[in-house]
């Protein structure tokens, strides 16, 4: 069955970096268009990042161009978010998923990003 799997997140300071990484599984990767999404507490689901399936199309939401990159390996069914100079509004939990997410509703348990000194 489908699995998305998240891993990577936890507790930086304002300026620092993480890779978040992204497991996926019991689909057809490298077909699909993927996402990194984020979501904090009363808030919508919104896309961070996008990937085509082979890798050489990216886009992303303009409050992060510039210092997020979003990468996969299609080999090794993996999907990467470099996240650099965080900000206290970054702070979220990061999930990934297909673009436009999967019909039947599947997600991760996602990865928690807190920014914070």
């Amino acid at each position: 069955q489908v699995q998305l799997v998240e891993s990577g997140g936890g507790l930086v300071q304002p300026g620092g970096s993480l890779t978040l990484s992204c497991a996926a599984s019991g689909f057809t990767f490298r077909n699909n268009f993927m996402s990194w999404y984020r979501q904090t507490p009363g808030r919508e689901r919104e896309v961070v990042a996008t990937i085509s399936g082979p890798g050489d199309g990216t886009a992303y939401a303009g409050s992060v161009k510039g210092r997020f990159t979003i990468s996969r390996d299609n080999g090794k069914e993996m999907l990467y978010l470099q996240m650099n100079s965080l900000k206290p509004g970054d702070t979220a939990v990061y999930y990934c998923n297909t673009a436009p997410p999967r019909r039947d509703g599947y997600w991760g348990q996602g990865t928690q990003v807190t920014v914070s000194s």
